[in-house]
């Protein structure tokens, strides 16, 4: 399904032509177009591109004005048809004048409201995407969560609450709670709201099944669906089962997936980033990982995130697609020879994606489908 932007639409109608002395016998010849009318449409190919249509009697050409952020764009047609590219939320106008000479026109123009990073019907969750099977050769379905009833099963979820240490550990902006993680209709909503709370100007939610599901090998499939925008900074992950002992990065980080919205060089809305992280001979922070870039935003369809993980390597896939491979045989990797539990949320802000800004649209919103681990 595709992420849907929202028009709001308002019409005026402005006739206009050059004032000239009626003694001209051109002038007075002159016949000015009339019964323009004109149309915008979403173009599905292409995410953010608008597409307008106008026809006029007696015009001999068009100038289209796309009205933007940083100014406006003309463009001269003759066919009435023209194409300019949004990239951030905000109400436009759109002028349409239909020409005969080129002071000579009648015009008219609408207003309208686009609202990025919606996904589904007004933030509903999508509709449409890959799906993977319950069952794999070799492979036994040994936990899940397909997220049925009308809470989280707390016998194997936990809730982080607060603010953590510096953003926990990376300057995030959010304030994490209880109350903005729901589940209904078979789905896990996270949902990041700018909403002021506990000395945050926004909050989320932060789930984990520490001390109640670890996992050690296997393979792991989550479906879900992603918010959207810049300073969005949605995570499905794993920690070591030390983490509380050993601390990070000795316990070793498995990030399944990542997407750190906006315009982030090496990332954004349609690339899947998956890393590990552990500490190396001498304790330092190591990592290694790589990304895929999809055709359009993560969040105009579900997806499935997967890691296969043993005792020798550890592989990264979107929809069965594998980007990323991490050797874990070396010694220094050792972490990785050890249980992880899982981890979800959508941090608001932080080190990676920057601060939101004007064309971030609250509340955002990751959606889980279900959770299946195989070994």
């Amino acid at each position: 399904m595709r992420l849907k932007k929202y028009i709001l639409i308002s019409i005026s109608l402005i006739t206009l032509w050059s004032c000239k002395d009626d003694s001209n016998e051109y002038t007075r010849d002159l016949v000015l177009p009339s019964n323009l009318t004109f149309t915008i449409n979403e173009d599905t190919s292409q995410y953010g591109l608008v597409n307008v249509y106008a026809t006029a009697t007696n015009a001999n050409f068009y100038t289209i004005t796309f009205n933007d952020i940083d100014g406006n764009v003309n463009k001269e047609v003759r066919d009435g048809k023209a194409s300019y590219e949004y990239t951030k939320s905000g109400t436009y106008q759109i002028t349409v004048k239909a020409h005969s000479l080129l002071e000579n026109y009648i015009e008219e123009s609408k207003s309208i409201t686009l609202r990025f990073g919606e996904p589904g019907n007004n933030g509903n969750y999508p509709t449409s995407g890959y799906t993977s099977p319950l069952t794999y050769p070799n492979y036994t379905l040994v936990w899940q969560d397909e997220f049925d009833g009308n809470s989280l099963n707390l016998t194997d979820w936990n809730f982080d609450i607060g603010r953590g240490s510096n953003g926990w550990g990376n300057n995030e902006l959010q304030y994490y709670r209880q109350e903005n993680a729901t589940v209904a209709n078979g789905i896990l909503t996270i949902t990041a709201k700018q909403d002021f709370f506990g000395g945050a100007n926004y909050t989320s939610s932060r789930i984990t099944t520490q001390n109640k599901r670890d996992f050690q090998y296997g393979r792991i499939d989550i479906r879900a669906g992603m918010p959207y925008g810049k300073g969005i900074w949605p995570a499905i992950w794993m920690l070591g089962s030390n983490f509380s002992t050993d601390g990070w990065p000795f316990c070793g980080e498995i990030d399944i997936m990542e997407m750190v919205g906006g315009n982030v060089s090496g990332a954004g809305n349609d690339v899947v980033v998956g890393t590990a992280h552990w500490a190396d001979s001498i304790g330092q922070r190591a990592q290694f990982g790589n990304s895929r870039k999809m055709s359009e935003p993560l969040a105009n369809n579900w997806h499935v995130y997967s890691i296969i993980w043993d005792n020798n390597t550890i592989e990264w896939y979107i929809d069965d697609i594998k980007f990323h491979t991490l050797d874990i045989r070396p010694s220094e990797l050792s972490e990785f020879k050890n249980s992880f539990f899982l981890i979800l949320n959508v941090a608001v802000g932080g080190d990676w994606p920057g601060n939101p800004d004007v064309t971030t649209v609250f509340p955002q919103k990751m959606f889980i489908d279900y959770i299946r681990v195989f070994q």
